[in-house]
C-alpha cells in the first residue's frame, strides 16, 4: 500500500480504483471547467501570517456548526452518487464523520436511501433537497427526513436545470452503470470496485426508485429526474420550505451579496457561499473571493458557512479567517472513498485535522475560534481585498 499524505495521494489511488464514469463524475465540472478549477487555484492566493514566541500547549480545533458542537470546523457536503465511489459509500463516509464529530450530509440523489442511512448509523445527519417539480414526491421527501430524525435540511438553490459536463455525456453515465462492450472492458479492470457492489442490494438512487410514481427502471428513472428539477423554484417556494420543515434549514448556492440578503429573509438558519463545486455556471467566480463580501453583508444575522475548492486543512483554516463558520467538503472524501472506503475517509479527516492543528500553532493560536483577517497577510494591492497576488 502506498503512504498516504494528503488529497492528492487519494486521488491518485481513486482514479486507479474507479470505474471510469464515476471517478469523473467526481473530478470534473461543468463546461470549460474554468470555475472547478479557479475554486482550488484561488485558494493558492491567500497568504497567512506566521507568529511566534505563543505558548500553543492548550490548542483547540473544537467548534460549532448550526449550534451542534463539531471537533473542528468541517462537514461533509451533500453528494450525488456517493455510493458508486465505492459499495455503501455514504453509508461509510457518514460512520466515519460521526466517529471524528462531524457532520454528514445526504444528497437526494444518494444511492443509500434516507433510511438506509438512518437505520445503518442510528447518528442524526442533515438531508439535502433538490426542489421538484413533483410536489408530492418533494413532500415526502421532507416528511422522510423528518421521520429519520434529521437534524437540518439544506435546500440546494443552484440547480433548477442541470449544466453540462461533458465527461457525464461522453461515458453515458448512469447508476447502475449500462453494460456496453465500453463500461464492461473498463469494469473488468476495477475488480475491487465489483467485488464491493456485488456485496451490496444499492445499485441505484435509493431516494427515488419505490418512491417516484412510474420510476420502474433504469430508463424511466432517467428521463424522470431529467425532467424533474423544479424551473419554478423561487425565494416564496424556499420560505414555504422553511415552515413545512419546520428545523433548522440551511440554503446552499449562495454566491452574491443580494441573494445572502434575499437568504437572510427566508428565515433560514445558515446560507453555503458556493458555485456548486464549479458543476453549474461554469465562468463563476470561486467561493472563497466572494466569501469576504458575503460575510461583511450577513454574517452578523445568518450564520456564514462555506463549500469549494477544499483540498487541505490549511483551505479549511483560511475559510474560517475570513469569516466562515465553518466549511464542506466533497471530493476529498469521495476520493478517499474510491482509494480505500471507510478507512480511506478516516485516514483523510486525520491529517486534514493535523494539518489545521499545525497550521493553527504556527499562526500563534490556541483556539481554531480566535482565528480571522488579522491572520491573512494585508494584500492591499490586489483586486479582492482579502486574494493574495496569484501563485
Amino acid at each position: 500500500m502506498p503512504v498516504i499524505t494528503n488529497i492528492a495521494d487519494l486521488q491518485k489511488l481513486a482514479r486507479r480504483r474507479v470505474p471510469r464514469m464515476f471517478y469523473q463524475y467526481a473530478d470534473s465540472g461543468s463546461w470549460t471547467e474554468q470555475t472547478y478549477r479557479a475554486n482550488e487555484q484561488d485558494f493558492a492566493r491567500i497568504r497567512l501570517n506566521q507568529k511566534v514566541a505563543v505558548n500553543l500547549e492548550t490548542r483547540s480545533l473544537a467548534s460549532t456548526m448550526l449550534g451542534a458542537p463539531v471537533s473542528m470546523p468541517l462537514a461533509f457536503s451533500p453528494v450525488g452518487m456517493c455510493g458508486m465511489q465505492c459499495a455503501d459509500g455514504e453509508i461509510k463516509a457518514a460512520r466515519a464523520a460521526n466517529a471524528f464529530g462531524v457532520p454528514f450530509s445526504l444528497s437526494t440523489m444518494s444511492i443509500c436511501s434516507i433510511e438506509d442511512l438512518a437505520t445503518e448509523t442510528g447518528k442524526p445527519f442533515w438531508f439535502q433537497l433538490y426542489v421538484m417539480r413533483d410536489q408530492e414526491f418533494s413532500d415526502r421527501l421532507i416528511e422522510r427526513a423528518r421521520a429519520a430524525k434529521c437534524s437540518a435540511l439544506i435546500v440546494t438553490l443552484d440547480l433548477q436545470l442541470l449544466a453540462q459536463r461533458h465527461n457525464d455525456l461522453k461515458n453515458d453515465l448512469t447508476a447502475p452503470p449500462r453494460l456496453t462492450v465500453k463500461n464492461l472492458i473498463n469494469l473488468s479492470t476495477k475488480w475491487r470496485w465489483g467485488m464491493g457492489m456485488l456485496g451490496t442490494r444499492r445499485h441505484t438512487f435509493g431516494n427515488i426508485v419505490g418512491h417516484a410514481k412510474g420510476v420502474t427502471n433504469m430508463n424511466s428513472l432517467m428521463e424522470w429526474t431529467s425532467d424533474q428539477f423544479d424551473l419554478a423554484l423561487d425565494w416564496e417556494k424556499v420560505k414555504a420550505i422553511k415552515k413545512k420543515w419546520g428545523g433548522k434549514m440551511i440554503l446552499k448556492g449562495i454566491l452574491n451579496v443580494e441573494d445572502a440578503r434575499k437568504a437572510v429573509e427566508t428565515g433560514a438558519d445558515a446560507i453555503i457561499v458556493s458555485n456548486h463545486g464549479g458543476r453549474q455556471l461554469d465562468g463563476a467566480v470561486s467561493s472563497i473571493e466572494m466569501l469576504p463580501q458575503i460575510v461583511d453583508a450577513v454574517g452578523d444575522k445568518i450564520e456564514v458557512l462555506f463549500d469549494g475548492g477544499i483540498r487541505s486543512g490549511q483551505s479549511v483554516l483560511k475559510a474560517v479567517a475570513l469569516g466562515a463558520k465553518g466549511a464542506f467538503i466533497g471530493r476529498p472524501y469521495l476520493y478517499a472513498l474510491g482509494a480505500e472506503g471507510q478507512r480511506g475517509v478516516e485516514k483523510m479527516l486525520a491529517f486534514m485535522h493535523k494539518e489545521m492543528d499545525v497550521t493553527l500553532a504556527l499562526m500563534g493560536h490556541n483556539d481554531i475560534q480566535n482565528v480571522g483577517r488579522d491572520d491573512l497577510i494585508d494584500p492591499a494591492k490586489v483586486l479582492n481585498p482579502w486574494m493574495g497576488p496569484a501563485a
